[in-house]
């Protein structure tokens, strides 16, 4: 039966029907797994923000005026569907988005100590992956209106 109000037990169907626990071992191990795909969500989000950084500073131009384009975005022999820094990038931001929706889909189990074991993992992650002494990530925004 599926819950629809959060509860606690060991008894869960987590993201397959073939993934049920019957037992505290069982429970156990699920949350377990659960706690550690969320640390490694964290872990691929800052090597997601870390290269497009990188990849970022390595094609920034030297001078601005190398940076003003006479005809195209894009120049002749490096198309934009074919730069390797976007596609990995692309890449990278699927596995990340499937890896969110799945643990989103996890606490959807309205089960109590999934959800306790996702929130930890995200936590623990962000503190061992994405926090720091670490140089800060300045963003720079084109349009500031949030409707385009």
């Amino acid at each position: 039966m599926m819950h629809m109000t959060l509860y606690w037990g060991t008894q869960v169907t987590v993201l397959f029907s073939s993934w049920k626990t019957d037992s505290w071992p069982s429970y156990a191990l699920t949350l377990l797994a659960c706690f550690l795909f969320s640390v490694f969500y964290q872990n691929m989000e800052e090597r997601r923000l870390r290269f497009k950084t990188l990849s970022s500073t390595a094609a920034a131009p030297s001078s601005p005026a190398a940076a003003t384009p006479l005809l195209f975005k894009y120049g002749r022999g490096r198309s934009r569907w074919g730069n390797p820094c976007r596609i990995a990038e692309s890449v990278l931001f699927g596995v990340n988005s499937a890896i969110g929706y799945l643990l989103m889909l996890a606490i959807m189990s309205f089960n109590g100590g999934v959800l306790v074991a996702i929130v930890l993992g995200l936590s623990v992650g962000y503190y061992l992956f994405r926090s720091g002494d670490r140089e800060e990530v300045v963003v720079e925004v084109e349009n500031s209106c949030a409707c385009s």
